[in-house]
């Protein structure tokens, strides 16, 4: 998101629970750091979010913090809760208090649907959450849509499906796969171990789906929208494109293991970007395949990089 906005002439400013200790590895990694103005700030924390937006009095806030893995929010179900629904409540309430001048994008989730079953979801379809992170992104979603209501701020709700890039740590499954992948293709390692490969996911590209979080951002008022390929696929598939792309059988080095399987899974996500599409102008050109490419292409230029 920050790379999408300075390439368009923004001024862009970061925040984190301690700027000063923060390392900021994904903007090295994009090599845009010295062009984030980075700020201390905590969604948690009332006062640290009137304070930086007082200060900062920016056009537009996209709200891209909070707890962001559904395996840990089973672990840490307070936490996911105080750091995603009251944080955008924080965030709401500030920006009413000083006016509600600045535009809010709030990054709601897939999540918020459970398993679609048969039915690609639209901006219309239930919530009906089975983790403690969807219930959390659920309340923000429904708070934003309160604060755009009863007080007229420009808020809205992307309701984005999954969405990866090289950027993405190793606690997510997919990176998990890729990394493996490349590390067992490089001699590093012997076997990965998975727990459900049977689950269905919508899978994009992060580079895409910032562009149309940019784009809901811009429109006259603000409204929800469904950010997804409209394309589903196992993550069995997933794990055969991954170790297809390094040229390896993906029988000979995956394990299973039932202890990695989460309390309540989705079986199937699947979303519909029609409005997206017609409203925004948005749509997907990256799929999974495409998105497994450019995700092995990275690791293995990290690991080796005189690999191709």
């Amino acid at each position: 998101m920050a790379k999408l906005l300075l390439a368009k002439g923004y001024d862009v400013y970061g925040t984190s629970r301690d700027a000063e200790l923060s390392q900021f590895s994904n903007l090295v990694r994009l090599g845009i750091r010295d062009q984030v103005i980075v700020r201390s700030m905590s969604l948690s924390d009332f006062r640290s979010v009137l304070t930086t937006l007082t200060a900062v009095e920016p056009d537009e806030v996209y709200n891209l913090a909070g707890q962001s893995s559904v395996g840990l929010s089973f672990e840490q179900p307070v936490e996911t809760m105080e750091s995603i629904s009251l944080g955008v409540l924080n965030l709401l309430e500030a920006a009413r208090f000083v006016g509600g001048r600045s535009r809010i994008y709030n990054a709601s989730s897939s999540e918020c649907f459970g398993d679609t079953g048969g039915r690609a979801a639209s901006e219309e379809a239930p919530f009906r959450p089975r983790s403690p992170y969807a219930v959390a992104k659920a309340a923000a979603h429904w708070t934003v849509v309160n604060y755009r209501e009863a007080y007229g701020l420009f808020a809205c709700n992307g309701i984005l499906f999954n969405h990866e890039s090289p950027l993405r740590p190793n606690r997510f499954v997919t990176s998990k796969i890729i990394a493996a992948a490349c590390a067992i293709k490089l001699g590093g390692m012997q076997s990965l171990e998975l727990g459900d490969i049977d689950v269905s996911r919508d899978w994009g590209s992060a580079h895409e789906y910032v562009e149309a979080m940019w784009r809901m951002m811009q429109e006259e008022t603000a409204e929800d929208f469904v950010i997804a390929t409209g394309e589903t696929q196992s993550l069995k598939s997933f794990v055969i494109a991954a170790f297809e792309a390094v040229d390896l059988n993906w029988q000979d080095y995956v394990k299973f293991n039932p202890g990695l399987a989460r309390p309540s899974e989705i079986r199937l996500s699947s979303g519909n970007p029609d409005k997206a599409e017609k409203r925004l102008g948005w749509k997907a050109k990256m799929k999974m395949r495409d998105v497994v490419q450019e995700m092995i292409g990275a690791e293995m230029r990290r690991k080796s990089p005189k690999a191709q």
